[in-house]
């Protein structure tokens, strides 16, 4: 790739100023899951202030590039502005966009506001950009967090078609090429209701004692070099009563299973459901395990940048998406959700440098074929 100019540079220093002003706008919002109404007007009005048209759906905001062409395949940039509520455990004000040597604090600064205006840069960075060998789409999707049916599954059939993307999650700009899918069990066994003084009713929580072991001990055959076992956390259990002395005719669990790439969810449920007695219901098959490929091109642009890859135990929109995604994004995952979560200015800064290398060096490769 060739040097960059001063044009260039210029204009990279002015998008990072820029990205790092929005996040501080977003930080005083709050925008809890379905609460997101606010800052979704206010990335509306970053685009319209720099003239880029958009369209609104619900909390989600998207964009296409100015010269998009329905003839050339796009790529999707994603990541959600939605947040968790504040942990218990902060000492700053969770809305007051706080910096202090060289890191912002704020509720949703690292997950995912660094990311989402990052990767915002970077549609700026391309959009005005002719002759490029893909369209650009920008999403800033709600819900995430709680992954919502209102985020950016709502988004994702009014888009052009999408060849790949990029979701921003904070994983200090390494690829997290693959993601465990999240599979969420309610398990129930019966009995029948007694009194807890006589030798009455059948006791729904000793029935279900044998699969709470099962559940700890299973270890299913398949191991991922990426992300490992499948796992399985029992992590509620409650029975239909809340008296001392009357036997409890029902038990249920919930089961947390953490799926790798290597099973369909339909696999594991069968597995679980012939070695368990007890009734197993899956909340939902929506956050499915997903893998990019190695030898995709965006993955060997990275590689050649001397960019690591991974495969993440946490779950994000990627699941939801039916197209190759990377997930990738300034900040560090282990700051999410915690009191007081900050993100450091400069990972921001080398974060839109990376993602606009990352692309370039792909688009380059890219009109470099198609040349031959």
């Amino acid at each position: 790739m060739s040097e960059p100019t001063i044009h260039t540079i210029e204009t990279i220093q002015l998008l990072q100023k820029e990205a790092i002003d929005l996040l501080k706008s977003l930080i005083a919002i709050p925008s809890y899951s379905r609460e997101e109404a606010n800052t979704a007007a206010q990335i509306a009005n970053f685009l319209s202030a720099r003239n880029v048209k958009f369209e609104r759906v619900k909390n989600n905001i998207w964009a296409k590039n100015l010269h998009f062409d329905a003839s050339k395949p796009s790529v999707l940039l994603n990541s959600h502005h939605d947040t968790v509520k504040p942990n218990k455990g902060y000492a700053l004000d969770p809305f007051n966009p706080l910096v202090e040597q060289g890191k912002l604090y704020g509720l949703g600064s690292n997950d995912a506001g660094g990311c989402l205006v990052s990767l915002i840069a970077v549609f700026l960075y391309f959009y005005a950009q002719p002759n490029l060998p893909y369209n650009i789409i920008l999403v800033a999707s709600a819900e995430e967090e709680i992954s919502g049916h209102d985020g950016i599954e709502i988004v994702l059939p009014l888009l052009p078609l999408i060849q790949f993307g990029i979701v921003g999650e904070p994983t200090k700009m390494e690829m997290a090429i693959a993601e465990r899918g999240l599979l969420v069990l309610d398990v129930v066994a019966t009995g029948t209701a007694g009194h807890a003084a006589r030798e009455e009713g059948e006791n729904a929580l000793y029935k279900i004692l044998p699969d709470i072991e099962w559940f700890k001990n299973y270890a299913f055959d398949k191991v991922s070099d990426l992300l490992g076992k499948v796992k399985m956390s029992v992590t509620v259990i409650e029975t239909d009563n809340k008296q001392h002395n009357v036997v409890p005719s029902s038990c249920r669990l919930v089961v947390d299973v953490r799926v790798n790439e290597l099973y369909s969810f339909e696999e594991v449920l069968k597995i679980i459901q012939a070695n368990v007695n007890s009734e197993v219901t899956p909340r939902s098959l929506r956050m499915r395990s997903t893998s990019i490929a190695l030898d995709h091109p965006l993955i060997q642009s990275g590689m050649a940048l001397g960019k690591g890859y991974y495969g993440s135990v946490t779950t994000s929109d990627k699941a939801l998406m039916p197209f190759p995604t990377l997930k990738m994004g300034p900040g560090d995952s282990a700051r999410s959700h915690t009191a007081d979560e900050f993100i450091y200015l400069n990972e921001i800064e080398e974060g839109i440098v990376t993602y606009i290398q990352l692309l370039e060096k792909m688009f380059n490769h890219e009109q470099a074929l198609a040349k031959k």
